[in-house]
């Protein structure tokens, strides 16, 4: 089973702190490039995997999504979630996403935020969900870019000259990373760029687009703390699409 880790008090207690957990989808700072990915919402029948406090379900059923199955194994979560929605169309589920069980294409679009890191058997999940959508039908998520799971030190380095770098701690070696994020002994799954692509690719999916995204400059200057991740790639986006016949 995923580790729970969002149920832990001190845990879940910082999260509600944090900036994309008061504000929503505008706070969160890569959600225009996220958007741009996305398929038009109409009449879509959407999955939001890791829906936290559903901030995109009800994004997706004001801008049309016919229903909204929004899974998180977090009981915290989902009860804020549930607090803050009103549309019938949205039905919030608990579920470990390492035991996803889906109708076979039922689903238009499968979206995921910042939750993928966390699951161990990633090939069993894009395999599943590529059954679960129908032909045609999208999948988009953002992931914690594999450079940002696997740092030597638990935060920047500063060299000789004052600059900042970011070490990388044996990237190839894929698996288990346990750090320190808002509470002792987050587990984290890391694996390659290559390995995650290849993943998608091995399922089934075609690959649309990849965004290892970094702030622009309008960004930067409206938000300057952004800065720093022009430095190395924080998360990155993609977006995959189920062949038609």
């Amino acid at each position: 089973m995923t580790q729970n880790i969002y149920d832990d008090p001190e845990f879940f207690q910082g999260y509600s702190q944090m900036n994309r957990s008061i504000g929503g989808l505008d706070a969160a700072p890569e959600w225009p490039a996220i958007q741009a990915l996305l398929p038009s919402m109409h009449g879509l029948n959407v999955v939001d995997l890791g829906c936290g406090y559903g901030w995109f379900s009800r994004w997706a059923i004001e801008n049309g999504a016919a229903s909204v199955l929004g899974l998180d194994v977090s009981v915290k979560m989902l009860e804020r979630a549930r607090e803050t929605t009103t549309a019938a169309n949205i039905r919030y589920e608990r579920a470990d996403l390492e035991q996803l069980d889906l109708p076979a294409c039922s689903l238009d679009l499968a979206y995921s935020s910042l939750a993928l890191h966390y699951i161990k058997d990633l090939p069993r999940l894009f395999a599943h969900l590529y059954a679960a959508l129908k032909p045609g039908s999208h999948f988009v998520f953002s992931i914690e870019h594999p450079i940002f799971m696997a740092p030597r030190h638990p935060g920047w380095l500063i060299d000789a000259e004052g600059n900042k770098r970011w070490p990388l701690d044996s990237y190839q070696r894929e698996g288990e990373r346990v750090t320190n994020w808002l509470a002792e002994g987050v587990i984290k799954q890391h694996r390659t760029v290559g390995t995650l692509l290849n993943s998608l690719i091995d399922a089934g999916f075609t690959i649309r687009h990849v965004n290892e995204w970094g702030p622009s400059d309008a960004e930067v200057a409206a938000q300057p703390a952004l800065a720093e991740e022009r430095e190395r790639p924080m998360m990155m986006l993609v977006a995959v699409q189920k062949p038609s016949p």
